[in-house]
């Protein structure tokens, strides 16, 4: 492979490397959000899924791609909402609520699709890439980064003002001060509810969105089981981000970076090991994660804890 050849492949690797990573920057964010405030939600999986079918099922309907973000996004905050109502005020244990939503998320999804669309054989319109003048023409770099469309670009904004609110605003400070003292807050007359609910909701609606965003942005179809696992990965992300928006921006890039890998080595005649391995790529980068980080992370205190009103 000449050095032509090399950039090419270096920038088609990194731009796709971006638009895989987009779902995983977008719930990873939320997640973040969540577990800021105390609540694990390990049921993001169905939460994405919901939000690939809710996303796919409105633009289906009405042909805008607009209309099915916010419908991805609604999807995720109702079932965010299911959630909130078990863990939070019925303060049922968050590890089994999730894993329950998980089973319902790919069960509900894969039983409406296969009733009311399966047999349609049809697809939607999906965003377009935007290219930005001037500095899509840049070798390399506009190959990599300026031929995106709008809903990946708009991960960097929505990291840049998670990080803004999280750290730099009274709402982030005492969200972060419901999942490390929520006795305090609760003192300080705030309803710590209130907060979880919230952390919450924004959580479950990024996610939405992130699952909305492949059927959106990068297929043109929902298919059973569309998320393929990036739900469980986000939780790997936010422990290797330190539970930072913005951490969680570039440890996202590089799991999607793992992603593009390995669909593009598949396309390569003189790769000689199994396609099986190459697939595997991500979800040996999360275990490795795992393992490699136990133990020496700074959750939040009260992370997985229900609070008991005084």
């Amino acid at each position: 492979m000449d050095d032509m050849m090399f950039l090419t492949f270096l920038a088609t690797l990194v731009g796709a490397a971006w638009r895989l990573a987009t779902p995983l920057i977008f719930a990873s964010i939320g997640e973040v959000f969540s577990e800021r405030a105390g609540v694990l939600n390990i049921g993001l999986e169905g939460t994405m899924l919901v939000g690939a079918f809710c996303g796919f099922a409105a633009a289906f309907a009405t042909g805008s791609v607009p209309l099915g973000l916010l419908a991805g996004i609604a999807g995720g905050m109702l079932f965010g909402l299911v959630f909130a109502v078990f863990t939070i005020t019925i303060k049922a244990d968050q590890i089994v609520v999730g894993a329950a939503l998980n089973l319902l998320g790919m069960g509900l999804t894969a039983f409406l699709f296969r009733t009311y669309y399966v047999s349609t054989g049809k697809g939607i319109e999906i965003a377009q890439p935007v290219l930005i003048p001037f500095l899509s023409d840049i070798p390399f770099l506009g190959e990599a980064f300026f031929r995106q469309n709008l809903i990946v670009y708009s991960t960097v904004l929505v990291a840049v003002l998670a990080s803004l609110v999280l750290f730099r605003t009274s709402f982030g400070l005492t969200l972060r001060a419901v999942g490390e003292h929520p006795k305090a807050v609760d003192v300080a007359g705030r309803n710590v509810a209130a907060y979880r609910y919230g952390a919450v909701m924004v959580g479950t609606g990024l996610a939405g969105l992130g699952g909305a965003f492949l059927t959106l942005g990068h297929s043109n179809q929902f298919v059973e089981g569309i998320t393929s696992g990036r739900g469980f990965i986000v939780l790997a992300v936010v422990v290797f981000a330190r539970w930072s928006p913005i951490g969680a921006f570039f440890v996202s890039l590089l799991f999607g970076l793992f992603y593009a890998l390995q669909l593009m080595l598949q396309a390569q005649a003189s790769i000689i090991v199994p396609y099986q391995v190459l697939q595997a790529l991500p979800y040996i980068m999360t275990i490795i994660t795992l393992v490699v980080l136990r133990g020496k992370g700074a959750a939040p205190s009260k992370l997985g804890q229900p609070y008991e009103m005084r």
